[in-house]
């Protein structure tokens, strides 16, 4: 059989994947896209990013609607229907996938569907429904993704246990939910079956739920989060889950004390594995590390100097943007161009109620690597805009050089904290000072006036917020 010959193969159609495809045939090369599922998108679009946000939206309404009363607005007890939530729910997912396969035919990618394994360096085979097909390429892209880890003591094959996939699918509201995990994922599943009607239980190993972001910015959310989950429960670890008749039984200890409890249904959300065994990499020179990460170097580049690597299977912070941004440097790479994955400012976002978001450097991390910072805050409570909507439990923050005053890092938490938070990196990524945000003007009242009262603040001068350090000169 005549193999199919193309410039660039692009394996895994996620956002890292489709980005590549889409942005190297945007450059005239000839483009072939492998995927196994029907559907673009990869996790992102189909079992992640997406319908989570869909069903956050739908969830928030009825959470919306209790606290309305308090503006003499009243509404009955919301009836839910499962069914047309989840039609929706997949409504939003097919548009979106349907775009992205118009999108590929318009730009003249090749897809094709099915299993791809690696022979060579340079050749690539499928298992398709019509049989095997071989791809010889000149550059190979990886992007392949990552799935959700199951430890082996929860691994019950039990539908009642579930990772972030089963649990989005909404099979029914179950009474009790333990969420085994604090993390973005666990917190914000969490945040949908509560509004849902479950009973919530968060367990988290750490100190501290959303490990690793700022104690000031999560302080919010966990305020928020225990208002409508049953509990929160830190320092606290989950030996084993066992089968109990119908529900679960989840044995757990804290501080060296055992306690056994049922539940319905478990979440497990404990991290994530690159989608890296069986793709035949011991066919190629591609290497990776003891997690099962694909290395590569700052080019995308892989061991193999036919094969890059993109998105989650390259490791680092699996979020579908920093896929999306080193598939265009990938690509720049083979096309002979300057590309780098340095100095690139990576925001992140997790969608709890309220949102946190960050970007740059933390001041977790400034405390973590010894880095002498300041720090300016500014709270939603004095926002206009933030009590007018009775979301005053935000907080605006900036991590500023104490010599050029430029600024370092940027994290809020409140309503919209993710659609706020691309004005930090712009003043990340183009050098700007505090000075530079306190003297854009913003409208009022809006909440991305916070960014430039924070800037003020630190000058001592911020009209709605009282400052002790006194204005310079």
């Amino acid at each position: 059989m005549e193999p199919i010959k193309t410039e660039i193969l692009v394996l895994g159609a996620g956002p890292g994947g489709y980005a590549a495809a889409f942005y190297a045939a945007d450059k005239g090369k000839k483009v072939t896209l492998v995927e196994q599922n029907k559907r673009l998108g990869g996790v992102c679009l189909n079992h992640g990013c997406i319908p989570s946000k869909a069903l956050l939206h739908a969830t928030k309404l009825i959470r919306e609607a209790e606290e309305s009363e308090i503006r003499g607005i009243s509404f009955g007890k919301p009836k839910i229907d499962l069914d047309k939530i989840r039609a929706w729910k997949n409504s939003v997912i097919e548009k979106l996938a349907d775009g992205l396969r118009e999108l590929s035919q318009k730009r003249g990618v090749e897809l094709l569907q099915g299993r791809g394994c690696f022979e060579d360096s340079q050749t690539l085979r499928v298992e398709t429904r019509q049989g095997q097909k071989f791809i010889h390429y000149e550059k190979a892209i990886i992007a392949t993704g990552s799935k959700p880890v199951i430890p082996h003591a929860f691994d019950l094959g039990n539908k009642c246990v579930m990772t972030s996939t089963e649990a989005l699918e909404l099979e029914e509201i179950p009474e009790d939910l333990l969420v085994i995990g604090g993390g973005y994922i666990g917190m914000e599943l969490g945040t949908i079956y509560a509004a849902l009607g479950s009973k919530v239980v968060v367990v988290e190993a750490m100190n501290s739920i959303l490990t690793g972001v700022d104690s000031d910015l999560v302080r919010p959310v966990k305020r928020a989060a225990e208002k409508i989950f049953r509990e929160i429960r830190l320092n606290t670890k989950v030996l084993k889950l066992a089968t109990s008749d119908n529900r679960i039984q989840a044995t757990l200890e804290v501080e060296n004390q055992k306690t056994e409890e049922l539940y319905d249904r478990v979440l497990v959300s404990v991290g994530r594995a690159p989608n890296t065994d069986d793709l035949g990499l011991e066919n190629t020179q591609v290497t990776k590390d003891d997690r099962g990460f694909i290395q590569c170097d700052s080019r995308q580049q892989t061991a193999d100097p036919f094969i890059y690597a993109v998105g989650d299977v390259d490791g680092g912070a699996l979020l579908a943007h920093r896929a999306t941004k080193e598939a265009k440097i990938a690509v720049e790479v083979i096309a002979g161009e300057d590309g780098a994955f340095e100095d690139i400012v990576i925001p992140a976002v997790v969608f709890t109620d309220p949102e946190v978001a960050w970007c740059g450097l933390t001041e977790t991390e400034a405390k973590a690597k010894g880095i002498q910072v300041n720090v300016a805050r500014f709270p939603w409570a004095a926002s206009g805009r933030a009590v007018s909507c009775d979301r005053p439990d935000g907080l605006t923050k900036l991590i500023l050089e104490p010599e050029t005053e430029k600024i370092l890092g940027v994290g809020i938490a409140g309503a919209g904290a993710g659609e706020l938070i691309g004005e930090g990196v712009l003043a990340i990524e183009m050098g700007a000072t505090a000075k530079d945000l306190a003297d854009a003007v913003h409208p009022h009242p809006t909440l991305s006036e916070t960014l430039m009262e924070c800037a003020e603040g630190f000058y001592g001068y911020s009209t709605h917020a009282l400052s002790r350090k006194k204005t310079p000169g």
